[in-house]
């Protein structure tokens, strides 16, 4: 086990900041033990690793301990995972539900996991899906192929998301067996075989060169690998009608939210991430999405 500790010049909530990356309750990769700590599950440039941290809010101090091959490299990485990159200096909340959002709530911080293959693969499980049928897809893939988490005996039982290379190789009846189906697959199997340059550029251009990522699965990856304050997730089932809702009292579409978000370029992921937390949601009224299983075709 290696260790750290580190020391914020500004608050931090650390289950606010990583909620983005806990794919469902039953994530492999992510846990949240009963103590407040907050475990992941990273293959890093190392090898397999597992993160824990968790906060001193009586000393100002984040609590950081790592296992396996990419402990040191989890451990480098922990101010850039908790925002020590993201700059909300520029944030103007004008409209009175940002402000609301944000009265006396600093803790929220857009950071980065430095993994682009890391966040590409469960975004393109989430495309065009509800989230239930995404995660239940995540949690197979995780149990039948990713290894187990290191830690020490106590640790929560996780599973570390597999390389690339295993990713690639993962044969069609096991993604059917996932409930993903064949356009996903082919998605996350031909990005796998170029995620090396993917890591090295994570542009919004160079992600959308690729077979099946469009504008809504680079805004996804963009969030949580590089920390893009303005990845807009455009083309989201949801987030249209919560930004008009919140912000001008009406569901928009995905025109009109741009509309609405653009006073705050640069910080418009920031925005909708702020809503999702403490927006307004429109009633529910119109169909739901409904939860489809692909394993019964």
């Amino acid at each position: 086990m290696l260790s750290r500790e580190w020391r914020p010049p500004w608050p931090v909530d650390i289950r606010l900041t990583l909620s983005p990356h806990r794919r469902g309750s039953g994530d492999p990769a992510f846990r949240i033990t009963p103590d407040g700590a907050v475990w992941r599950a990273v293959m890093s440039p190392d090898g397999p690793g597992t993160l824990r941290l968790s906060a001193r809010p009586d000393l100002g101090v984040i609590e950081a301990a790592a296992w396996g091959q990419g402990a040191e490299w989890l451990l480098d990485g922990v101010p850039e995972l908790l925002g020590a990159e993201d700059d909300p200096g520029s944030f103007a909340p004008a409209h009175p539900a940002l402000r609301d959002a944000t009265d006396g709530r600093t803790g929220l911080r857009i950071g980065r996991t430095r993994r682009v293959f890391e966040a590409l693969v469960p975004a393109v499980l989430e495309q065009k899906v509800v989230g239930a049928e995404a995660w239940r897809a995540w949690r197979h893939l995780l149990w039948r192929f990713g290894d187990p988490a290191p830690g020490p005996p106590s640790a929560p039982g996780m599973r570390v998301p597999p390389p690339p290379a295993v990713w690639a190789r993962i044969p069609s009846w096991e993604w059917h067996r996932s409930g993903a189906e064949a356009v996903r697959a082919r998605t996350i199997m031909n990005a796998a075989r170029v995620a090396s340059r993917l890591e090295e550029d994570a542009g919004e251009g160079r992600l959308r060169s690729l077979p099946g990522i469009g504008v809504w699965t680079a805004a996804e990856i963009r969030q949580r690998a590089v920390g893009d304050p303005d990845a807009v997730s455009v083309g989201d089932y949801n987030l249209p009608a919560l930004v008009g809702w919140s912000l001008a009292g009406r569901k928009v579409d995905d025109a009109g939210m741009l509309e609405l978000l653009e006073p705050y370029a640069g910080h418009r992921y920031r925005v909708t991430r702020l809503l999702e937390l403490y927006g307004t949601r429109p009633p529910r009224r119109g169909p739901r999405m409904s939860i489809r299983d692909y394993r019964s075709f």
